[in-house]
């Protein structure tokens, strides 16, 4: 054999396991690229949404305490019993309200909100003093609503895009109230599935002029009256919505004061000084209600919303939502780590890993919310999910089908119901071994060398693979292990890989099996080819090593030591069609076999004079005494 030249090159076998080895690592990075790519791809195709947004919700929105620097009073069920129903209102009713709240300078409300709409006009001295009444301190903000088309902008200096916030007319209250009040939208934009999470900040009209919403009318005119700077603008979307942070669920905020009761005089005009005023619809039958994220089962009135979105305007308490590409591109990365950590690994590993995972992230949302910034809640601890039960789901039936080739392949050599137990007992196939008293048996075809050379070869490989069929039935059927063969030569034992009950019957059995089984079938061979073969055979019985012998690349379960050794020379010096034990095996049987001394007339090979050789005659009794 030539020596290397010491320049280190690769053999090309190794090259060749260095490329197949990489490929296996090429498709393994493509099929995790495409896997994460694909449950990416479902974040934009709408089917999250839902769950999303309803898991967010929970998690983010938790009620509060406020400032008390807001009222509500309600056009509720109350007032409508003792009133009239609300359609028949006349709008000296609520002049009647403002005059109240603004009887004088010392207890007038810092902003007074009528989220109602008064368009159109109606009594004419009741339109008067109505607003009369808003004028006398400037402090009233009053509803308008836009209505919108899908229409085109301008979003690069010659470049136009549709716009589905494309303000189509604006309807305001009529000409003497909207001189008097300042002007607040209060158009509440839902969400797809229905619910109220974002405020519009303002409404920019085709001919430029700004229309702030009602709550950031409210807020601003509330900073100014007690001397504080303007509010500061919450980071709102290219639309001007922004993320609305509830402070309360539905009936658990601020006081709501019935206008019945105020029109009666009971509450001193007192209690509302310096604070934000809200007059609107309190009642169900007034249908002006949303279901919001802060409660998705029961509805919040548009007075409730809107005072929710001035506190959070008040308090500068506000959350910016994150793109969903940059959160695409984070959860691409992110599914892509988890999936090579779930990858062929343990089921105790890949847990721990996606518990970790998605229990992080709901801790990094929950950080990161208090610190301003909205994430996706589930689209990692989803998509991670997903990979987690696909790869436990694919390491199953991959260790099942691994289960099976080993099973089968194992079956070969072992007995099945060997193979069973060992699985059972969770061996696994490393390199190693472990001291065990077992019973080894060696055979050999006696005269097939010479036959190999007058019979054609398709007749030698039939002939020999009768008689190894032969054996491996033998050994297999006496619940042997099947080590190897060599040629026309074949080694097993038994009591391992697991304790076998009276292994050394068993390894007996079969070779007086082979024995006989030898007889039929040279008698069959003699009628076809007129040639004929026997079996010389070997059992011996002591301790071994065994186990998986060789290196990584290549091993074999087996088993080494004197004892196999010397069933080696046993068979070695057996005539064919005779079975050669030792006298260990006969003690190990005595009384159960019937065997013939030769003493130390057969000299084996290592051993010292005295080593006692039998012939196993026959097999008196298989059970024990």
């Amino acid at each position: 054999m030539k020596k290397g030249n010491g320049q280190g090159k690769i053999p090309p076998a190794e090259k060749g396991g260095s490329v197949r080895e990489f490929l296996g690592h090429r498709k393994f990075v493509l099929l995790a690229l495409a896997i994460a790519a694909g449950l990416t791809l479902l974040t934009g195709l709408g089917f999250l949404d839902g769950i999303d947004r309803a898991a967010s919700d929970a998690w983010y929105q938790t009620p509060r305490a406020f400032d008390g620097d807001i009222v509500l009073v309600g056009i509720d069920q109350q007032a409508i019993q003792e009133l009239g129903p609300y359609n028949q209102w006349g709008r000296e009713i609520m002049a009647t309200a403002l005059e109240y709240l603004n009887q004088s300078e010392a207890c007038r409300p810092a902003v007074i909100c009528l989220d109602v709409l008064y368009s159109g006009r109606s009594n004419p001295q009741a339109d008067k003093r109505l607003a009369e009444a808003a004028g006398v301190y400037g402090n009233v903000v009053t509803a308008c609503t836009a209505s919108y088309e899908n229409g085109f902008v301008e979003e690069e200096p010659g470049e136009f895009g549709r716009d589905r916030f494309a303000v189509r007319d604006l309807e305001t209250p009529y000409a003497e109230l909207t001189e008097k009040a300042v002007l607040g939208h209060i158009n509440a934009m839902i969400d797809t599935d229905g619910i109220l999470r974002h405020h519009l900040l303002s409404i920019t009209l085709p001919g430029g002029e700004e229309i702030p919403s009602m709550a950031l009318a409210a807020a601003e005119r509330f900073r100014s009256f007690h001397g504080l700077p303007p509010v500061e603008r919450p980071p709102a979307d290219r639309h001007g919505f922004w993320y609305v942070p509830f402070c309360g669920r539905p009936g658990d905020l601020w006081e709501s004061i019935s206008i019945a009761d105020l029109l009666s005089g009971s509450i001193s005009p007192d209690y509302f000084a310096g604070k934000i005023v809200f007059i609107g619809p309190y009642a169900p039958a007034l249908q002006d209600s949303y279901f919001t994220s802060i409660d998705h089962a029961m509805p919040m009135y548009g007075v409730e919303y809107q005072a929710n979105a001035v506190q959070a305007l008040l308090w500068g308490d506000y959350r910016r939502e994150v793109g969903d590409r940059p959160q695409r591109l984070l959860l691409f990365l992110i599914l892509l780590l988890a999936l090579a950590a779930f990858w062929k690994r343990s089921v105790r590993f890949s847990t721990v890993v996606w518990l970790l995972t998605a229990g992080g992230w709901f801790g990094l949302c929950t950080v990161l919310y208090r610190r301003g910034i909205v994430l996706h809640l589930l689209w990692v601890p989803m998509g991670v999910t997903v990979l987690y039960v696909g790869c436990l789901a694919f390491n199953y039936i991959n260790a099942a089908l691994e289960r099976r080739k080993i099973t089968n392949t194992f079956q070969r050599y072992v007995a099945p119901e060997i193979v069973r137990e060992l699985l059972k007992e969770g061996e696994a196939l490393e390199l190693g071994g472990r001291q065990a008293e077992i019973a080894v048996l060696f055979v050999d075809v006696r005269g097939f060398t010479p036959m190999s050379e007058l019979l054609e070869p398709r007749q030698v490989v039939e002939i020999l693979n009768r008689y190894l069929t032969l054996i491996s039935d033998c050994i297999l059927n006496n619940h042997g292990t099947l080590d190897k063969f060599v040629g026309d030569a074949a080694m097993a034992f038994w009591g391992a890989p697991l304790p076998q009950e009276d292994y050394v019957m068993k390894a007996v059995r079969a070779a007086m099996d082979m024995a006989e089984g030898a007889v039929a079938l040279s008698r069959e061979l003699q009628e076809r080819y007129g040639r004929t073969v026997s079996f010389g055979i070997g059992v011996h019985v002591g301790p071994a090593v065994v186990g998986n012998i060789g290196s990584r690349r290549r091993m074999d379960y087996t088993a080494i030591g004197d004892t196999v050794n010397t069933a080696a020379r046993l068979e070695a010096n057996a005539p064919g069609g005779t079975v050669y034990i030792s006298r260990a095996v006969a003690d190990a049987l005595e009384g159960r076999i019937r065997t013939t001394s030769l003493g130390d007339t057969v000299k084996l090979k290592g051993k010292k004079e005295g080593f006692e050789v039998l012939t196993l005659d026959a097999i008196v009794s298989e059970k024990k005494s």
